[in-house]
C-alpha cells in the first residue's frame, strides 16, 4: 500500500508500504477513505515530537470502512463505515477508567505518533471497540473527519478546560484550524465575546464568519492594549492558546483577567517563560490537556443534527496519491488560504 512517512526532521515521502495485519484480537484492519493532515504533523516534521521514529506513517485522524476484525471485536464487523479517533483507548486500565483516554497506559495518542498512522490506504487499529466509533447513514464523512481530532481538541482542550461561561470574555491565540474548532464550540456556552488573535487577516476573516465578535491582527496592532479596549481593562475570561510557541502562550498569560482561565492547547516544542512576578497574585488557572476524546459522542449527534457544521473547516481537498502537494497546501496557509485539508482514498 501507499502511505506518507516520516524520515527524520524536514523529510517526508509517499512510499509504498506493507499492507498492516492483524496483530491482537482487539485490532481492527480499517480501509481508509478519507484523512487530513493536522498542525502536530507539522509538528513532528519540525522535529518537535522527537518519539516520532525514521519510517513511521503518519497521521491520526479519519474515516473509513473495517475490512477485517480480530476474535475479541464486537461492536464492529467487516463493511461498517466509521469514524477514527485520534485516541486508543484500551478501556480497562486506570487513566481510561478516569476518562483520561489520552494517557492509557496500552495506548492513548499512539496513531501516527508510537505506531503508523491514517495517512495510507490502510491502517490498524488496536483496541477497535473503543477507538471507533460507527457512521451514521447518511452523515457527511468528510465533516465527520473533524471528529477525529479538531473539534474535541478544540473543545476540551480549550472551551472546557478554559471554563467558558455564558456572557464571559474569550480571547483564542491562533485562527488556524484548532482555534476555529475552539470558536465554534466555545458558541455552546454563549460568551458575550470571542476575541481571536492571529498574523493571517484571511483566518481573521474566516473566524468572524465562524462567529467571531472581535478580530485583532496582532502584527498591526498593539494586541493588550485592544484586549484592554474591549473588557475595561479587566482583561479576559479565558485565553486559549492554540498555536504552540513561546510568544503566543506568554501572551495569554498578559491578557488574562484576574480569576481567569489560560487554556493550553498548541503543541509546544520550546520552552516558554512563566511570569510569575506578575501573576502570582491575580487567581488565575493554567490548564495543559491532550485531547481524551470523551466528548466525540456529543460531538456526533450535534454534527448529525446539524447544530455543528464542520464542513466549514475544510478549505482544499486531494487524493491521497497527492498528499505532498497538500502537505505543500497545508504548511504554506497563509499563502494558500487553507484550514482543513481533505484527501481521498480513491
Amino acid at each position: 500500500m501507499k502511505a506518507l512517512v516520516y524520515h527524520g526532521p524536514g523529510r517526508k515521502s509517499f512510499e509504498e508500504k506493507p499492507k498492516p495485519v492483524i496483530t491482537a484480537p482487539t485490532d481492527a484492519i480499517v480501509k481508509i477513505l478519507k484523512t487530513t493532515i493536522c498542525g502536530t504533523d507539522l509538528h513532528i516534521l519540525k522535529g518537535d515530537v522527537p518519539e516520532v521514529t525514521d519510517g513511521r506513517i503518519l497521521g491520526h485522524e479519519g474515516v473509513g470502512v473495517i475490512e477485517e476484525t480480530g476474535s475479541s471485536v464486537s461492536n464492529f464487523k467487516k463493511g461498517d463505515h466509521v469514524l477514527i479517533s485520534c485516541i486508543t483507548p484500551c478501556g480497562k486500565c486506570e487513566y481510561c477508567r478516569m476518562g483520561m483516554y489520552s494517557h492509557c497506559e496500552n495506548g492513548g495518542w499512539i496513531l501516527g505518533h508510537l505506531i503508523d498512522g491514517t495517512q495510507a490506504e490502510y491502517v490498524r487499529i488496536p483496541y477497535a471497540d473503543t477507538s471507533l466509533y460507527h457512521i451514521p447513514a447518511g452523515a457527511n464523512e468528510e465533516a465527520l473527519v473533524m471528529l477525529s481530532d479538531i473539534l474535541p481538541t478544540g473543545y476540551e482542550c480549550g472551551v472546557l478546560n478554559g471554563r467558558v461561561q455564558p456572557g464571559s470574555k474569550v480571547a483564542i491565540v491562533g485562527s488556524g484550524p484548532i482555534g476555529l474548532a475552539a470558536l465554534l464550540t466555545a458558541q455552546f456556552y454563549s460568551p458575550s465575546a470571542i476575541i481571536m488573535i492571529d498574523l493571517d487577516d484571511n483566518r481573521l476573516a474566516v473566524s468572524k464568519n465562524f462567529g467571531a465578535t472581535h478580530t485583532i491582527n496582532s502584527s498591526k496592532e498593539n494586541t493588550i492594549e485592544r484586549i484592554m479596549a474591549i473588557t475595561d481593562n479587566h482583561g479576559v475570561d479565558t485565553a486559549i492558546e492554540a498555536v504552540g510557541v513561546p510568544a503566543t502562550f506568554e501572551l495569554c498569560t498578559s491578557i488574562i483577567g484576574p480569576g481567569g482561565c489560560v487554556a493550553n492547547v498548541g503543541v509546544h516544542g520550546k520552552p516558554a517563560a512563566l511570569h510569575l512576578e506578575s501573576l502570582w497574585a491575580k487567581n488565575i488557572t493554567i490548564t495543559t490537556r491532550l485531547v481524551d476524546t470523551v466528548t466525540t459522542p456529543l460531538l456526533l449527534k450535534t454534527v448529525v443534527a446539524e447544530k455543528l457544521d464542520p464542513l466549514k473547516l475544510i478549505t482544499h481537498r486531494f487524493r491521497l496519491a497527492d498528499i505532498m502537494q497538500a502537505y505543500e497546501t497545508f504548511g504554506q496557509a497563509e499563502k494558500e488560504k487553507s484550514l482543513k485539508v481533505i484527501l481521498s482514498n480513491d
